[in-house]
């Protein structure tokens, strides 16, 4: 696959239920981490009311996606597919997360990550800010908060 095959594009309803799968396929919550992702469900409103976009490849294959919430400023979801790993689909994700939210003129979008993904966002530039502690029985382990600082 080659870079320029991929497009970044906003998510529209019909793409709920494939946006839903990754999520609940994804190799990074298997284990202690199943639990945060059993059940769960990306709707049609949820994709209406943020901003939600999907990296897809030229054959329309979901590669990843993320959803930026604009008040309060806030990375509240991004996934790439298993099989999309280490292809570079994160950080294109992170950019373009980046510069969807410098065209509302924030200039900070705050994430709250999944533990094993904090080297990840440190990589595309988010520095840590602090820890939201665990809140059993939703969320059984302490998770980083970090911030993309955007001016």
């Amino acid at each position: 696959m080659r870079a320029t095959d991929i497009r970044i594009e906003r998510a529209t309803a019909s793409d709920a239920r494939r946006l839903t799968r990754l999520v609940r396929r994804s190799g990074a919550y298997r284990g202690e981490y199943a639990a945060m992702v059993e059940g769960y469900r990306v709707g049609a409103d949820y994709i209406a009311a943020h901003r939600v976009f999907v990296a897809v490849d030229g054959t329309d294959r979901l590669l990843g996606f993320y959803a930026l919430v604009l008040d309060p400023p806030e990375l509240d979801l991004m996934f790439v597919a298993d099989g999309a790993q280490g292809l570079g689909i994160g950080r294109r994700l992170a950019d373009h997360m980046k510069a969807e939210a410098r065209s509302y003129g924030l200039t900070s979008v705050s994430v709250v990550a999944h533990p094993p993904a904090e080297g990840f966002y440190r990589s595309v530039g988010a520095r840590r800010t602090g820890t939201r502690r665990a809140n059993p029985p939703a969320v059984r382990w302490d998770r980083p908060e970090l911030s993309f600082d955007l001016d």
